[in-house]
């Protein structure tokens, strides 16, 4: 509390990310970082943009990495948005294309960001319950609304929509942004790129964090109409004309032309999840089945709580949520091979403890 605070100030409960601790040997399983390292072009690009051009602006418009991404999803420059990583985009967008004039519409167990947001811009919204099955259910996305936003796979359940479910959210609010927020889509789900061409009011947010490695680097774009672009470039040119790095800029443009690698360690990390479920499960977990680099899991004679903080004296961070509808499940980031068989070790060890 503070007599300098503005009332929109005062009001706020803001996002609370995940632990980022300083500790030896801990085995960090709750921000859904890659267990694997960025491309090496990623790397080299960045040291090469190392040089005394940083003393200059760097392009506030990104067009080379515009470009980049543009060729890599087949759409035009002029569809393509970058910003500082996708919570800044998503907070454009949601100054930019969000009415007030009705509820914003999304799930109660999604990104945390999405209420923070609505907070921060006094933009008013409407949840809607997982069903039983923690799907999202879009025929309850009904009626009239300032927008709608879906992460997709969903975040927290990892569970992900059709494209034809997408589509038809779509065509249901076609005056209203549509925006899928699509930061685990490399890991088993299907992009909505491609509607976007026929859709002009849906919005997709991918971010370089998750599956190129790059979440320090801190870029991520959209993929819409010129009409809709050109409405995040006016918040942005409002905000901060120059929200990415001449490194952050190479860096990216170098990780969006490496899709080998990014094949690579998509596939691992999936592998990885395959052979984690089931051994989860013997263990007599339940675990949502998963498109994103997490698996959501809960075990019904251990309380999730209690789960994590023996996790945690084994120096194993996973992430245990606050929101209602999951507050008994743990969030996992896969990890590597080794990461995951050191976690079953020491799930299986605190469940046998319990026991005797």
């Amino acid at each position: 509390m503070s007599r300098f605070w503005n009332r929109r100030v005062h009001d706020l409960d803001p996002y609370v990310p995940g632990e980022q601790p300083k500790l030896t040997n801990l085995l960090k399983l709750n921000t859904n970082e890659s267990p694997y390292g960025p491309s090496p072009k990623v790397l080299e690009a960045i040291r090469a943009s190392a040089t005394d051009t940083l003393r200059l602006y760097p392009d506030p418009t990104a067009t080379a990495l515009r470009e980049s991404i543009a060729e890599r999803f087949d759409v035009s420059a002029e569809c393509v948005f970058v910003g500082n990583g996708s919570d800044e985009v998503l907070a454009h967008a949601f100054r930019a294309l969000f009415h007030d004039d009705a509820p914003l519409y999304f799930s109660d167990v999604t990104y945390g960001f999405y209420p923070v947001y609505c907070g921060l811009f006094e933009q008013p919204f409407k949840q809607f319950p997982l069903n039983d099955d923690y799907e999202i259910n879009i025929d309850a996305y009904d009626g009239p609304c300032g927008g709608v936003v879906v992460a997709n796979p969903n975040a927290n359940t990892g569970l992900a929509l059709s494209l034809e479910q997408i589509e038809t959210l779509a065509l249901r609010h076609p005056d209203r942004t549509v925006i899928i927020d699509e930061a685990y889509v490399d890991f088993g789900a299907e992009s909505a790129i491609p509607l976007t061409k026929r859709h002009d009011n849906l919005l997709v947010v991918q971010t370089l964090s998750k599956s190129y490695a790059l979440a320090g680097l801190r870029v991520g774009f959209a993929i819409g109409s010129p009409e809709l672009i050109e409405g995040l470039i006016r918040v942005k040119d409002s905000f901060n004309s120059y929200p990415l790095s001449r490194p952050a800029q190479e860096g990216a443009i170098a990780a969006i032309r490496d899709t080998d690698w990014l094949a690579d360690i998509t596939r691992r990390v999936m592998a990885s999840r395959a052979t984690l479920v089931p051994e989860l499960e013997n263990l007599g977990f339940q675990v949502l089945p998963s498109c994103a680099n997490f698996v959501l899991m809960r075990h019904p004679a251990h309380p999730a709580g209690s789960v994590a903080a023996a996790l945690r004296e084994r120096s194993i961070l996973v992430r245990h949520l606050s929101t209602p509808r999951i507050q008994n499940w743990l969030r996992v980031t896969i990890g590597t091979d080794e990461a995951c068989t050191r976690l079953i070790d020491a799930l299986r060890a605190i469940i046998l403890s319990n026991r005797s």
